[in-house]
């Protein structure tokens, strides 16, 4: 299905080369449309061609909103002597300052969108796995379908120039009707086979354990999120396409992204969202606290109850939720946190689960909760600064943007953002998957490697490693 509105296009267009003109600075132009139903994933699927590198995925676990940006008009990085979390706030204000719009306004997440995230922590030496990354990374998308509340929008993003002809929207025009052709994506695409499966240093990574809950007794630290690597090789190259089928298939009750990054893709299906922003309510989860689900549905509600009065998991999760209480409370004008925890039953996990709410402040952006959140005591650790020097020590791995904030904003100041857990980053023919474990000091390390390989099933199954089970 070809969708072809010229003489909107061009008068927007023209105005926003007009005012970048008048006031000689480059100017961000958008155009949002309502469209015929198309599938995010096809979009996806359809811009691999044209854009492969350059892409993202989003669909939120009640699937409200589904996003899929192909293309990126311009990139947005932090300067390395800032605050990440500032810079990026301010280099995103002032893109979409002066902007022009045209078609539907007022919609959250259509129009002028910052998708991508940050790494775990900017102060760890850098690895050659994250160089497409970098410690932080978002981008501007050239075309992106949003799907909320029913209705599907396709927006068109253009920087303009006070140089740039009237006739751009021509080639804008050819590019948004070729994607918008063939709107069915089926995955014909054979799963290629692993080859190779590796768990890094695994001996290395319980005694790293062993020393943190000697650590914990001795010192004032309460808690250490301690995470580790898997290594999988295929037989050919890993298509994200495929992935995010199989993701959408088996675990719908997550968060879903994509991010790629040249010929990189980091991609997951988290539970955790860390932050959502709409308007000035506020929303974050408090999730710490883990069993394995039951074979049958008895053995799942034995599980669950014994989740539910476990000591250690109820004072990891009592952790969590005092610091994002704390944290959004300075935030917030109001805050809500129920009593007690609750279970959040996934496929092959279910969780410890505490929801909290709010009415942000005026000032509150979602940059400034991002950056009072992360990491919080699920990721991280307690005392917060004491816990990520641990974690900069004793790992054995660079996390990069695993455990770390993921997701998007728009022009209106909405957003949300995940914690990259769940996750695996794509290269080629091969695949890092990661998974972390929270100690405390009645942690066993045997018991928290047992913990580990239930947190790596979701994406081992994803990218077919667990056909046989």
């Amino acid at each position: 299905m070809a969708i072809s509105y010229e003489t909107e296009l061009a008068e927007g267009l023209n105005k926003a080369l007009q005012k970048a003109a008048r006031i000689n600075k480059k100017i961000l132009f958008s155009e949002v449309l309502r469209i015929a139903p198309i599938a995010p994933l096809s979009f996806y699927h359809a811009g691999k061609d044209m854009f492969a590198g350059e892409r993202f995925f989003w669909q939120d676990p009640n699937k409200d909103l589904t996003l899929a940006g192909v293309g990126k008009i311009e990139t947005i990085q932090a300067n390395p002597d800032s605050s990440r979390y500032e810079n990026i706030e301010n280099l995103w204000n002032g893109r979409i300052q002066d902007g022009v719009k045209s078609g539907i306004l007022n919609i959250a997440a259509t129009g002028p969108l910052l998708f991508g995230g940050y790494s775990f922590d900017p102060e760890k030496s850098s690895s050659a796995l994250w160089d497409q990354f970098g410690d932080n990374l978002f981008y501007l998308p050239k075309f992106m379908v949003t799907v909320t509340n029913g209705e599907t929008y396709l927006t068109t993003n253009v920087i303009c120039c006070p140089e740039d002809r009237a006739d751009l929207y021509i080639k804008l025009l050819r590019e948004r009707e070729l994607l918008l052709k063939e709107n069915f994506y089926s995955v014909a695409e054979a799963e290629p086979e692993i080859t190779d499966a590796e768990e890094v240093e695994t001996e290395q990574w319980k005694q790293a354990v062993a020393n943190s809950i000697e650590e914990i007794k001795t010192t004032e630290l309460d808690k250490v999120v301690l995470a580790r690597e898997m290594r999988l090789t295929f037989s050919n190259s890993v298509s994200s396409e495929v992935v995010l089928k199989t993701i959408m298939d088996e675990q719908p009750e997550s968060f879903i992204f994509c991010l790629e990054s040249g010929s990189d893709c980091f991609l997951g299906a988290t539970p955790e969202r860390l932050v959502k922003k709409t308007g000035n309510e506020i929303f974050s989860t408090c999730l710490a606290g883990s069993i394995a689900r039951g074979k049958t549905s008895m053995e799942d509600e034995q599980l669950g109850e014994e989740l539910l009065a476990d000591e250690k998991n109820l004072m990891e999760h009592q952790y969590v939720v005092s610091m994002i209480a704390d944290a959004l409370g300075s935030l917030c004008n109001e805050i809500t946190v129920p009593e007690k925890p609750k279970l959040l039953k996934l496929r092959h996990i279910q969780h410890l689960y505490t929801p909290v709410s709010g009415i942000g402040k005026k000032e509150a952006s979602i940059f400034k909760m991002i950056e009072k959140l992360h990491p919080t005591p699920a990721l991280g650790g307690l005392p917060k600064d004491k816990a990520v020097v641990i974690i900069r020590e004793a790992e054995l791995l660079e996390r990069g943007f695993y455990a770390a904030p993921i997701g998007w904003t728009d022009g209106y100041g909405n957003g949300e953002f995940a914690v990259g857990i769940r996750s695996a980053l794509i290269q080629g023919k091969n695949a890092s998957l990661f998974a972390g474990c929270g100690i405390v000091e009645n942690s066993n390390p045997e018991s928290e490697y047992k913990e580990t390989q239930i947190k790596f099933k979701p994406m081992l199954s994803a990218l077919g490693g667990l056909r046989n089970e």
